[in-house]
C-alpha cells in the first residue's frame, strides 16, 4: 500500500482497517518518541495501548489531519499520567544481581549511541519543572503545534508559549552553567 495519510484519505477511509495501518506508521515513532521521554516505564507497550485505544475511535475524529494528530497525542498523554500514578502506587524495585549481569566492555559505537540515546534527552529534560518538561515534549519530540500542544495539555496556546520559552532559557542557562564549571 502506498497511501499517505492525509485528510482525504482520513475522511475516505474512516471505517477501513488500512486506515489503522497508516495511522500507526504515521505517529507510531512519534508516540513512542514522546512516551519514552516523558519517562515511561516500559514505552513500546504503552504505545501499542495508545493505538488500540485510538483504532475503535477513528471513525468519530474530527478537524482532519490536526484533529487526528491531537486525539492520539491526548491518549498518550493519558497513558502517561497512568504509568506515572500506577508507579507511585506501587514501586517495583528490583536487587542488583552481579552474577546474572552478561554485559561486556562497550565499544566506541555503543558508547556513541548512548551520547545520543533518548535517555540523555530524558535526563536533559529532566532538569525542568514537569509543565515546561511536558510542553517541550509534546512540542519537539511529537512535533505539535502549539495549538494542538495546548489542547492535549489543557491551556491557552500562550501559556504554552510561554511554557516553552521559559524552558528554552532554563535549558540553555543550564548549558552556560555545565561549560562555565567544565573547561
Amino acid at each position: 500500500m502506498t497511501h499517505a495519510l492525509t485528510d482525504d484519505v482520513l475522511s475516505a477511509r474512516a471505517r477501513e482497517p488500512e486506515l489503522f495501518d497508516l495511522v500507526y506508521r504515521s505517529y507510531a515513532s512519534q508516540v513512542l518518541g514522546y512516551l519514552t521521554a516523558r519517562g515511561v516505564e516500559d514505552p513500546e507497550a504503552v504505545m501499542q495501548e495508545v493505538f488500540l485505544a485510538v483504532l475503535p475511535r477513528l471513525a468519530t475524529v474530527t478537524g482532519g489531519l490536526a484533529g487526528l494528530r491531537t486525539f492520539v497525542f491526548s491518549v498518550a498523554h493519558a497513558r502517561i499520567v497512568d504509568d506515572h500514578r500506577r508507579r507511585r502506587r506501587a514501586p517495583v524495585e528490583l536487587p542488583f544481581e552481579p552474577d546474572l549481569d552478561g554485559r561486556e566492555e562497550s565499544s566506541a559505537e555503543d558508547e556513541a549511541m548512548e551520547q545520543i540515546s533518548p535517555r540523555e534527552v530524558h535526563n536533559l529534560l529532566g532538569v525542568l519543572p514537569d509543565d515546561q518538561r511536558e510542553v517541550l515534549t509534546l512540542r519537539l519530540v511529537a512535533g505539535l503545534t502549539v495549538e494542538q500542544a495546548a489542547e492535549v495539555m489543557g491551556k491557552s496556546g500562550g501559556a504554552v508559549k510561554q511554557l516553552q520559552r521559559r524552558a528554552l532559557i532554563r535549558l540553555r542557562e543550564q548549558s552556560a552553567v555545565k561549560e562555565y564549571v567544565m573547561p
